[in-house]
């Protein structure tokens, strides 16, 4: 029995070593990844933008000067730039926190203008940052990749939300359109009072019903168009993106057959532990 134990703990340190390796392999998946997914997003919010400006509100966009429509797709770009950023400092994060250390960046807050208000938004929240992984134990490193999945759609949330609220301040958006519906665009979400219409990626098609404060029955239907980053469509975009998406998939599984084998073998030594515990303690 003692034997049988033996082997079994050299099968689980093979295995904790394959699955070391693994999470290296998925890191480095990860950072590349991200790298590819801050330029896509970028370029996918410039591309959104200039669509609402153009197509979805040309006529705001005509009364604006030249120095303002300038300052808005400066911060636009801004904005991304900073959505970028903060896509690398999670991986980066991560691997820092493997050796041990705690470093974080931070948006040294120096813009001026509609940018720095709305830059804050983005670095300056409680955005979820993924925790630094047991990476010998598959499900530390199966719970770091959902979490890292989780904060990557958090930013574009908030960045999706960042961007209206600058589009609202310049004047692009409607003045009067309330907070919950841009914080319901951001999430893309629909509401029983919202019909949510089809239309070019990554901006969001709503048709809403806002009835009057004095005449409960007098309503109106009132089209707007948000930006609305999502992570599908931006992937699908980018030949690029989509490809290192697909290696990701194929690390997790192998990632998890070696996960499964992991969770038998120590099922196998619990066994094994507890024959030997029961034959050293009968007596007849």
């Amino acid at each position: 029995m003692a034997r049988a134990i033996e082997r079994i703990e050299r099968d689980i340190a093979a295995l904790k070593e394959a699955i070391q390796a693994i999470a290296v392999e998925l890191q480095s998946a990860y950072a590349s990844y991200l790298n590819t997914l801050g330029l896509a997003v970028r370029k996918q919010l410039i591309l959104a933008s200039y669509h609402l400006c153009t197509q979805g509100y040309p006529e705001n966009f005509l009364h604006l000067s030249l120095n303002q429509r300038q300052q808005l797709q400066q911060a636009i770009r801004k904005l991304g730039q900073l959505a970028s950023e903060q896509l690398l400092t999670c991986i980066k994060s991560e691997e820092v926190g493997v050796d041990g250390t705690d470093e974080k960046d931070e948006g040294d807050g120096t813009d001026e203008g509609v940018t720095s208000s709305s830059s804050g938004v983005i670095l300056g929240t409680s955005t979820p940052e993924p925790h630094t992984p047991d990476t010998s134990s598959p499900i530390e490193l199966a719970k770091w990749q959902q979490n890292l999945e989780e904060v990557t759609q958090e930013i574009l949330k908030k960045l999706s939300h960042d961007a209206n609220l600058l589009l609202q301040k310049a004047g692009i958006l409607p003045k009067k359109l309330p907070e919950p519906i841009l914080a319901a665009a951001a999430a893309a979400a629909s509401e029983a009072s919202a019909e949510v219409m089809p239309g070019p990626p990554n901006l969001l098609n709503l048709v809403i019903e806002i009835e009057n404060e004095q005449q409960s029955e007098d309503s109106g239907l009132t089209q707007i168009m948000a930006i609305n980053l999502r992570l599908g469509e931006i992937e699908f975009a980018d030949v690029t993106l989509s490809s290192e998406r697909r290696q990701i998939r194929s690390i997790l599984v192998q990632l998890n057959k070696l996960g499964r084998e992991y969770q038998k073998k120590h099922r196998e030594r619990a066994i094994a532990e507890a024959e030997a515990a029961w034959r050293a303690s009968w007596f007849e």
